[in-house]
């Protein structure tokens, strides 16, 4: 059931973001994501809470890697330096995902909804890995501070890069770390 469970989620996947771009997102239905799959209604729930889950699934393989990353780096690497190495460490993941990662940044971008649904997972994001520079003994201050900065640095650069494939993630990444130690 596994590689079926994940089959039938990847098309579901593919069809809200297809529709979503053809309809928008308010247009669109669970059940239309799900005839589109080719399941029913009622698989698309066993995946998904709703249908703005489609698009935010992700979160938890991204921030999974970026932890692994965190647990990797020396334990003396500064905090900011700590977070651009897990970043770039994830910069292949994000580039095999681009294809659908795409079109989902356009659907966000055009709906205010899920704009605000990718602020607060962006922050649930920032707050996990607040929580592993503090595990890593940095200050709580400190640690708030960088991980806010790094995730809005990160967010900012990969929206960008979505938007504008050249020049790559990695180098967007390598300038904007240059740039904020300039600018701090």
């Amino acid at each position: 059931m596994g590689v079926l469970a994940d089959t039938a989620r990847t098309r579901l996947q593919q069809a809200a973001v297809d529709l979503f771009g053809e309809r928008g997102f308010d247009s669109t239905t669970a059940a239309e994501i799900a005839a589109r799959a080719g399941v029913t209604e009622r698989t698309f729930f066993r995946h998904f809470a709703d249908k703005r889950e489609v698009l935010f699934d992700g979160q938890a393989v991204l921030l999974e890697a970026l932890l692994a990353a965190i647990d990797d780096i020396p334990p003396d690497a500064p905090p900011l330096g700590t977070l651009f190495r897990a970043f770039r460490s994830v910069c292949p993941l994000l580039d095999a995902n681009r294809p659908f990662s795409e079109p989902r940044q356009a659907v966000i971008s055009a709906t205010p909804a899920l704009q605000e649904r990718e602020l607060a997972k962006t922050a649930a994001l920032a707050a996990a890995l607040a929580q592993a520079l503090r595990a890593r003994g940095v200050p709580d201050d400190r640690a708030a501070f960088a991980a806010q900065i790094g995730m809005a640095v990160f967010a900012h650069v990969t929206v960008d890069w979505l938007e504008k494939s050249e020049p790559g993630l990695t180098d967007r990444l390598d300038r904007a770390e240059q740039d904020l130690k300039t600018l701090l």
